[in-house]
């Protein structure tokens, strides 16, 4: 079979406030987006490889979206990015030697102003614990525990696996 490589994935969002939405990813990001017209802003992304699109459009923004994440390549960078998020202002909930989708994992979480909430981790290795946090049914559950908790744990298995081997 043939190896099919994309160069850049594309994710479009609808949003109710296409001003609240620019500031936050500009901040987020920390680059300017590549394009603005009336109810609609584009970022292009080189690393990771991504073009997210926004469309202003209250009526189609889905609460019960999930989340979605930037993995980075290593624990320090993780911690790079957190330090930066907190300097911004922007860190919802930290998460560290935690447990979610049978995988231990370095994160912090943002969330946007339409609640849609980013995860930035570092993978450590798969395990077979869940946090039993995540096991709910509810529709917030794994991996997007609630804002005002802030699991520490600091105990993890010093075993690694590639930090590209994935998360959820």
């Amino acid at each position: 079979m043939n190896d099919i490589t994309y160069p850049r994935m594309h994710v479009s969002v609808y949003v109710k406030d296409i001003a609240s939405t620019v500031n936050f990813y500009t901040t987020f990001f920390g680059k300017p987006a590549t394009k603005i017209k009336p109810g609609y802003a584009k970022y292009e992304l080189s690393n990771p490889g991504l073009i997210i699109s926004f469309v202003e459009n209250e009526t189609l923004v889905n609460a019960n979206f999930g989340h979605l994440g930037i993995q980075v390549a290593s624990k320090s960078e993780m911690e790079r990015r957190l330090e930066i998020a907190k300097g911004q202002g922007i860190v919802s909930l930290e998460e560290i030697g935690t447990s979610c989708c049978y995988a231990v994992q370095d994160k912090f979480w943002v969330t946007d102003p339409d609640g849609l909430q980013w995860e930035v981790y570092y993978f450590h290795e798969d395990v077979e614990f869940n946090d039993p946090k995540y096991s709910s049914t509810d529709s917030t559950a794994c991996c997007t525990p609630a804002p005002e908790e802030t699991p520490r744990i600091t105990s993890i298995n010093s075993n690694s696996c590639d930090p590209n081997s994935g998360c959820c």
